[in-house]
């Protein structure tokens, strides 16, 4: 038996046992322990946190989406997840997909209560979204640890919006490159083991008591190898810190987006394929088709969707041109086609309403 197999079978078997304890322990009170001299930022030292505290700064997000909003045909027009309050005035952290061009939102707390939300901020490349109460919560706020810190096989907790009983033990399987289909990038994401059901938006917490990531999806490759590893995948906290004046003031980072194109991507067999196009974005005006396989950018090779993204991102910023190496759908040949697009910022794509 492989070191792969061993090691995804051993995960599988201690993921939810062996770190049952450290969930057991949260949930029963105060953690008491010496700080380290970073303040307890050490993933292998507890700080005094009461359990009440964690599960009550989760709340539930809720958000209804214009019925011609650009995403409201492949995330739906109502959406429901999970956001952690971070601020003593009520501000909450999320996944942003739940959020994205939302016209109207709203936070459940734990005891039930649903307050109205102003949308604040929404960014692309981390893929974090901001809301705040319109009114006062009464929630103490998470503070934020250090993800950078999290290694594989450190124990956390995930926490969704329902309660005690959506709190899992978790332990991390892996910390790696993911790359979405959407044209989006994290270069050191954090995987968990096993999945929590209710993932969006969930908060993953350190040992320490402190926001480590947000939940994004659910994974069948948690654990790279031969066989599936069903997990989640969660945006490290760190990506918050350099981005997070600008959210509050402008709603968007302040740096110059991406070349966005507009165009969904598999991989497989190191080849780059469209899976399809944004009707009326910049590929679909291109002329890219589905089954096209994306050979290179500007006669440099790819062999990943990571390697597409980044080299189609280095040609400059939105409105640059970018040269596709494309073999067309169902071609007879093996001559490559050059196809232009005029990339877009996809901020200005999508219909955003932050909270002036």
């Amino acid at each position: 038996m492989t070191h792969a197999i061993l090691t995804t079978l051993r995960l599988r078997r201690t993921a939810a046992a062996a770190v049952l304890a450290v969930l057991v322990a949260v949930m029963s009170g105060p953690l008491r322990a010496e700080r380290s001299a970073s303040e307890g930022e050490s993933p292998g030292a507890w700080s005094s946190v009461p359990a009440g505290d964690i599960l009550g700064a989760v709340v539930g997000v809720q958000a209804q989406i214009r019925p011609d909003a650009r995403t409201a045909n492949s995330l739906g027009v109502e959406r429901e997840g999970s956001g952690v309050v971070i601020d003593a005035d009520g501000l909450v952290l999320t996944i942003g997909y739940l959020i994205l061009e939302a016209e109207s939102a709203a936070v459940v707390t734990q005891e039930g209560e649903t307050v109205p939300a102003a949308i604040v901020a929404y960014d692309y490349d981390s893929g974090f979204g901001l809301l705040r109460a319109q009114k006062p919560l009464g929630i103490t706020p998470l503070r934020l640890g250090d993800s950078s810190l999290l290694e594989e096989g450190d124990p956390v907790i995930v926490v969704g919006r329902e309660g005690p009983q959506a709190a899992i033990a978790a332990q991390v399987a892996s910390r790696r490159v993911f790359a979405g289909y959407w044209e989006y990038l994290l270069e050191d994401a954090i995987f968990t083991v096993p999945p929590h059901p209710s993932f969006g938006g969930a908060a993953l917490i350190g040992r320490n008591g402190r926001l480590l990531g947000i939940g994004s999806l659910y994974v069948n490759d948690a654990l790279p190898g031969p066989l599936p590893v069903p997990g989640n995948m969660f945006v490290p906290i760190d990506l918050l810190r350099p981005v997070f004046a600008d959210l509050l003031e402008h709603g968007r980072p302040s740096t110059p987006s991406h070349p966005w194109l507009g165009v969904y991507t598999s991989e497989a067999h190191g080849r780059v394929f469209v899976t399809r196009t944004a009707s009326g974005g910049p590929a679909d005006q291109a002329g890219l088709k589905t089954g096209d396989i994306i050979m290179g950018v500007g006669g440099k090779p790819v062999k990943t969707m990571a390697e597409f993204f980044r080299k189609v991102w280095a040609t400059g910023d939105p409105g640059a041109e970018v040269t596709i190496d494309l073999l067309p759908a169902g071609a007879e040949s093996l001559e490559l086609k050059q196809i232009r697009v005029r990339s877009r910022d996809r901020y200005d794509w999508l219909k955003l309403r932050q909270a002036q």
